[in-house]
């Protein structure tokens, strides 16, 4: 599992982000609403997103670098790959599952007032 998790943080969030975008657009959302829980879980403005993107950061250093994580994300719940989300005891990969799970969320057609937890 060690293993598996490295390899998730060395990711680059470039390489992800066009996914999470993808999988949204196919439901007929919006990249927009993409970038917006991003920033929302995250605390990024878009313009810090972007440069992130283009940096080509890992997930280690998305996270790690950013702003000021949304004290609300701790309300996202349920399964992602299989695994609760809240009880994932890994803190990193407990972030980049929040992130999975509001991506799912916005696949799955949920109101955007109820995936920022409003």
């Amino acid at each position: 599992m060690k293993d598996t998790n490295d390899r998730i943080y060395k990711m680059t969030f470039s390489s992800v982000y066009p996914l999470y975008v993808k999988k949204a657009e196919r439901k007929d959302r919006t990249k927009d609403e993409v970038d917006e829980v991003i920033k929302w879980l995250t605390g990024y403005t878009q313009k810090q997103m972007e440069k992130q993107i283009e940096k080509e950061v890992t997930f280690q250093e998305f996270f790690d670098e950013a702003p000021k994580m949304n004290e609300n994300r701790k309300l996202i719940t349920g399964v992602i790959c299989g695994v609760r989300v809240e009880e994932i005891k890994e803190k990193l990969m407990q972030e980049i599952r929040y992130l999975d799970k509001l991506i799912d969320e916005i696949a799955k057609g949920k109101d955007m007032d109820k995936i920022l937890r409003k």
